[in-house]
């Protein structure tokens, strides 16, 4: 069951990538080739397994092992499986580990924004959203609420970053993603892409043109691509102009935006609605 290996010397530099290293950094490991990632807890790197994602080792408290890890373990095959006690693996990681494990992995290569596009007929746009937690967040509302793709500018945070996969809850290996292509500038060639492949596109913003989330006119596109903005200052000008839709969501008490991540769940809910009922 797996190769154990019982943490001796922190300093170890198997241990670089689960201690020493950036997100940045994993995320060039192997240049130029696919870098690797770090998934956390048994539940999301399970999902990342079922998806075809491959293990490269395993950081976990040594009491775990053969308890709710055991299955992920032996799903690894023979790569390395690290352990320790959970102050020691406290100290090496800085933080506590989500229900003690983590596993590293290799990325795949990303599709291109037209396959991502071609079965879907409703699609997410994120436009440079930087927070890691507001990524997951989406991915997981997407996944929940009927939203077929996500696509991301590359000023977006990565949805396998440790935090957005976590707080994604695993659906970043459940939904079809991708990032454009640097050669293909946003919104310019972004917004030609969508069209071609029959895309309607709406802008999550306020404006004097803006019209509600629950407009009929909206639920009836056969193909929907929903455009959000980063945090703070929202959509470019440039990227709502180019839109076929500005689209609002009607608030109270003077409140004139949500997070991005909660207008997300919002208006997958109803554009999405009529593929759960």
């Amino acid at each position: 069951m797996g190769n154990i290996v019982k943490i001796e010397n922190l300093q170890t530099p198997e241990l670089d990538i689960y201690a020493r290293l950036s997100e940045g950094q994993l995320l060039h490991y192997y240049e130029p080739d696919t870098g690797i990632f770090i998934c956390e807890s048994p539940k999301v790197i399970k999902l990342a397994l079922d998806a075809g994602y491959e293990p490269l080792s395993i950081l976990m408290e040594e009491k775990d092992i053969t308890g709710q890890a055991e299955e992920i373990i032996e799903q690894c095959g023979d790569i390395p499986v690290y352990t320790g006690e959970f102050e020691l693996l406290k100290n090496l990681t800085g933080f506590p580990l989500t229900r003690g494990m983590l596993c590293a992995m290799r990325r795949k290569e990303l599709p291109a924004a037209e396959e991502v596009c071609r079965n879907a007929r409703r699609i997410a746009v994120l436009e440079n959203v930087m927070n890691p937690t507001n990524v997951g967040a989406i991915f997981r509302s997407a996944a929940a609420l009927n939203i077929d793709a996500v696509l991301l500018t590359s000023g977006c945070s990565n949805p396998l970053y440790r935090r957005a996969a976590r707080v994604s809850m695993g659906t970043v290996f459940q939904i079809p993603w991708t990032f454009f292509d640097k050669k293909q500038s946003w919104p310019d060639q972004g917004m030609e892409i969508l069209k071609k492949e029959g895309f309607k596109t709406a802008a999550m913003a306020l404006s004097d043109h803006s019209i509600r989330i629950d407009d009929p006119e909206l639920a009836a596109e056969e193909k929907l691509a929903l455009i959000l903005g980063t945090e703070g200052d929202g959509l470019a000008a440039g990227t709502i102009a180019e839109c076929d839709y500005t689209v609002k969501i009607p608030m109270a008490h003077g409140v004139d935006s949500l997070n991005v991540a909660a207008a997300s769940a919002v208006a997958f809910w109803e554009l999405g609605k009529n593929k759960i009922l």
